[in-house]
């Protein structure tokens, strides 16, 4: 967390160079996944995410708010992560920052190098649906990633594809679908070695970012002035 910090503190600054000298124009919802979190916190977020590996987390800390506004913001999340691990089967749930990040493994959501959902995933994203309408003043950043089987082309298309499954299965039983941001990363962001079984059935996965909107930004920052 030290860590973090620092570099938040540190990148910071290059952040507000970023978001005020490049503009608008370069920020792509197909690119770097930095759409979340506007200005100097998407810039801040994004290269947090490129240090770290990991874009999910990026995003969650390039939205948060910090202070008073930040400790209700993640009270909110306290509850809905606690719900969420209560009703989800196989997933991992890790509290981050302002935020939420859910990791499926794929093999417990998609058969071998396929994009439909399985029946039992079919039910862990409706239980998670539910959830979500529960708490609809967030946004949803989902991540599809594979491992290095494959060329690159193959498993960016499969990356896609399945995280649109996932956005597709929650939109059909309810969850607006105007909170989603999906993005695909293929092979590009292990968090295990490919060279080993193991490791390749790791970087098989679907991860969810659950992060503040603007509106419960704004009541957070409401609350925190009484």
């Amino acid at each position: 967390m030290k860590k973090i910090a620092a570099l938040f503190l540190i990148l910071s600054l290059v952040a507000l160079g970023l978001a005020f000298g490049t503009g608008c124009a370069n920020m792509s919802r197909q690119g770097k996944g930095t759409a979340i979190g506007a200005g100097a916190g998407g810039a801040i977020g994004g290269l947090i995410g490129s240090k770290s590996g990991n874009t999910a987390v990026g995003a969650i800390i390039g939205a948060a708010v910090g202070g008073a506004a930040g400790a209700y913001i993640g009270h909110q999340m306290d509850e809905q992560a606690a719900e969420i691990e209560r009703d989800l089967d196989g997933a991992s749930v890790e509290r981050v920052g302002e935020g939420i990040k859910i990791t499926f493994d794929s093999g417990l959501l998609f058969a071998v190098d396929k994009s439909d959902l399985q029946p039992e995933a079919k039910q862990n994203l409706d239980n998670l649906a539910v959830i979500l309408q529960k708490y609809p003043d967030t946004n949803i950043l989902i991540e599809g990633h594979t491992d290095s089987t494959g060329s690159d082309e193959h498993n960016m298309t499969l990356s896609r594809n399945r995280a649109n499954s996932v956005a597709n299965e929650l939109a059909a039983v309810g969850v607006d679908a105007s909170r989603f941001t999906i993005m695909a990363y293929g092979e590009t962001q292990p968090i295990a070695d490919n060279s080993t079984a193991e490791g390749r059935r790791l970087n098989r996965r679907v991860e969810i970012a659950i992060m503040a909107n603007d509106k419960l930004k704004g009541i957070a920052e409401q609350k925190a002035g009484q």
